[in-house]
């Protein structure tokens, strides 16, 4: 199979399964199983892309035939095959899972074509070569994204999708300034062009405020500080199925953005724009687990961590060594199972206690002693604790982080973890370990009285978990993985002459 129809396929598989879900739209029975057989072929292929690309080749490719920088790229390096193929694992966990919890509805809303329409955008973005092109595929994925916030139509939802669109339209409104500023002044939007092109250029002061801007625009994708409002005032309002998706990837999205065009086109901006996202790292953090401590709902709880899990991985950038950059892409690997994974555990904890609020739940140890098992492996990996995922990731970041001499990152990622364990802790003390409410105990019998619906959500919930322990206990081969992706990253050769052929970037000697 040629490297062009290994990078197709990904993008491929989900455009035809949205189509066709659509066309079947009232035929429910039909469009799940082209929606469940879309999600499979999409982590089939994205495997395959693995593959392809494990022994550190950069797959590139030009469609319509015109040569790069002219044509639509498509490259595919290890750091962007991983993210294939984690977006692959989680369309599949996600589909199972939205099988049972309120299917009905979503579906009569359009689900299936909408979330497929999500991981169209979410692996084009990936994938893509082109600043103009990762534009492109954020606004499909703002458009699907919408969608499906306000599936079922709740004022509350209303509202949340309104902040989230608005937002998010200011940004790639500011996103395509950018592009515009950045075409003028360089002729080109390519990548491996820019990273030949822009540190010929005379005015750096313009290429500094360029850097900012893209900064600016997927930092507000990413949800880092201060531009993170929009997450927990949006994300508690989705289904589960839904936010589980939307935690997983969306933000992800843009920290790949960053870490794209801050070791590519932007290389030799970083050492200018390094200190200001080492900032905005640390204040991300804080202010991410101090929201989350302050809440007593839990998908609110898990929403705030969203934020402060994200400081963790733009810390990689900040310090720029290899072995940070490895941290960084082990941590967002990590970050994308055990979030979602806790967002899935979330809508079973209201179905078999009845509540997402703290306060209203309780004593699931003795009604779902399963659900508080699998609770427990990816709170503890989020917490960072050993041996679990979440433990090397940090590890390698923090570690990274103090032998650079940034003490004061490595001291906040090192204070946040301990204060994520606390609000781990607390959900563990109020949903699954205080005596069980009326409310819980009604939840409960009907919990054990729907044993399809509960063996469609804990195995996917379980599924993921076997991932979270496995890359804890081998941890070996996915750290030797990520310190190759970064070593990639950080050379750019490879990427270059994949996407350029023979022909050197522009600025640089032949």
């Amino acid at each position: 199979m040629t490297g062009a129809w290994i990078l197709a396929l990904p993008v491929c598989i989900p455009l035809a399964t949205m189509a066709l879900c659509a066309l079947l739209q009232r035929r429910v029975l039909a469009q799940r199983l082209v929606s469940m057989t879309g999600s499979v072929a999409l982590l089939g292929s994205s495997l395959l892309l693995l593959c392809a690309v494990y022994d550190g080749t950069v797959l590139a490719t030009q469609f319509g035939d015109w040569p790069a920088p002219f044509g639509i790229s498509f490259v595919a390096d290890l750091l962007a095959s991983a993210m294939v193929v984690i977006t692959g694992l989680m369309a599949v966990a996600v589909a199972i899972y939205a099988l049972v919890d309120g299917a009905r509805d979503r579906e009569h809303a359009w689900f299936h074509p909408l979330y497929h329409g999500l991981l169209l955008g979410v692996v084009g973005a990936f994938l893509t070569g082109d600043i103009f092109n990762l534009y492109v595929w954020f606004e499909i994925m703002l458009i699907a994204s919408f969608g499906l916030l306000i599936q079922g139509g709740t004022s509350e939802q209303l509202d949340a999708g309104v902040k989230y669109v608005v937002l998010n339209l200011l940004v790639t409104t500011l996103f395509l300034l950018g592009v515009g500023f950045l075409y003028g002044l360089t002729g080109t939007l390519n990548m491996a062009d820019l990273a030949g092109v822009i540190p010929q250029v005379e005015n750096q002061g313009l290429v500094k405020t360029l850097a900012v801007m893209f900064l600016l625009s997927f930092g507000a994708k990413a949800a880092v500080f201060p531009l993170f409002f929009w997450l927990p005032a949006a994300y508690h309002t989705a289904s589960a199925p839904i936010v589980a998706i939307f935690a997983a990837l969306l933000t992800k999205v843009g920290v790949y953005a960053i870490l794209r065009v801050f070791t590519l086109p932007f290389g030799s901006a970083l050492d200018f724009v390094g200190p200001l996202i080492g900032w905005i790292a640390g204040l991300t953090m804080i202010t991410g687990v101090l929201g989350a401590a302050a809440q007593f709902d839990m998908r609110r709880i898990l929403s705030f961590h969203i934020i402060s899990q994200i400081g963790y991985m733009l810390v990689g950038l900040a310090v720029a060594t290899p072995l940070a950059l490895a941290g960084s892409v082990l941590y967002v690997l990590h970050h994308i199972i055990v979030k979602a994974n806790l967002f899935l555990i979330a809508g079973a904890v209201r179905h078999a206690a009845g509540s997402y609020h703290l306060g209203s739940i309780g004593g699931l140890h003795r009604s779902a002693p399963l659900l508080a098992l699998l609770f427990v492996v990816p709170a503890l990996s989020l917490a960072g604790l050993p041996p679990l995922s979440g433990f090397w990731a940090k590890f390698m970041v923090v570690r990274s982080s103090l032998e650079a001499g940034h003490a004061v990152l490595g001291a906040v990622a090192l204070a946040v973890g301990l204060l994520t364990l606390y609000s781990m802790l607390k959900i563990w003390n109020e949903a699954f370990w205080k005596q069980a409410s009326p409310l819980s105990d009604q939840a409960a019998r009907q919990w054990r009285a729907a044993p399809r619906a509960r063996l469609a959500m804990l195995a996917p919930i379980l599924a993921l978990a076997a991932v979270t322990i496995t890359i804890g206990l081998w941890a070996e081969p996915f750290v030797d993985f990520s310190l190759r992706a970064a070593e990639q990253m950080l050379g750019g050769e490879a990427y270059a002459r994949a996407v350029l052929g023979g022909t050197p970037a522009r600025g640089e000697l032949p």
